[in-house]
């Protein structure tokens, strides 16, 4: 089984292949070639940094987005995207302007604005996960979370609080997001990687 973890240049791509292989993957590929992302068994999108400039990374790539969609899309691997690789399956991010995500979750990124003057943006650390619905990965835990933007719109299946709800977790069928740091949050975060290398959607 090949795993492929994009590589566009805006993700701690190293950490999270040593936390997959630590959950068990054996066939992990850093790669920015749409042929390995066209012949990978399961894909991973993570990321770091600005909506905008992630998503003009990841278009740059002659061929990567087309590729991706054939496979997630139209043939079904398991997908997971980890923070702002998760906020990148929304219609759109409203990071420094409005930029279009992939659109495959109906919904858009949008800065934090919690409900208490003395909650801090970013939302940094040790957080709760709570599953709002069924999911084979997700379960209640704690997690470490490190963003100033989140998911607002549909499919959500875990929150979190920041001095108020905040989407944790999204998911469809074959796709599933995280907005926490998998890599980051040890035993919880190893555990669902796990899950993903054996989820059959």
């Amino acid at each position: 089984m090949m795993l492929a973890l994009i590589d566009y240049g805006a993700g701690n791509l190293h950490s999270v292949a040593n936390a997959l292989k630590a959950a068990g993957a054996r066939d992990v590929a850093i790669t920015s070639d749409p042929d390995a992302i066209a012949a990978a068994d399961r894909i991973v999108l993570p990321g770091v940094g600005a909506f905008g400039t992630c998503a003009a990374a990841l278009r740059a790539i002659d061929g990567m987005v087309d590729a991706i969609e054939q496979r997630v899309r139209r043939e079904g691997v398991p997908f997971l995207g980890i923070c702002v690789g998760m906020q990148l399956m929304a219609g759109t991010g409203e990071e420094m302007g409005s930029h279009a995500g992939l659109g495959w979750i109906a919904g858009s990124v949008r800065r934090l604005e919690p409900g208490e003057v003395d909650a801090k943006v970013p939302h940094m650390g040790w957080n709760d996960v709570r599953p709002t619905a069924p999911h084979p990965l997700i379960v209640p835990g704690e997690a470490y979370f490190l963003h100033s933007y989140g998911f607002v719109g549909a499919d959500v299946v875990a929150i979190t609080d920041h001095a108020g709800a905040v989407t944790a977790a999204i998911a469809r069928d074959n796709l599933a997001g995280v907005q926490f740091h998998p890599e980051k949050s040890q035993r919880y975060g190893l555990e669902l990687l796990q899950r993903f290398l054996t989820w059959r959607p």
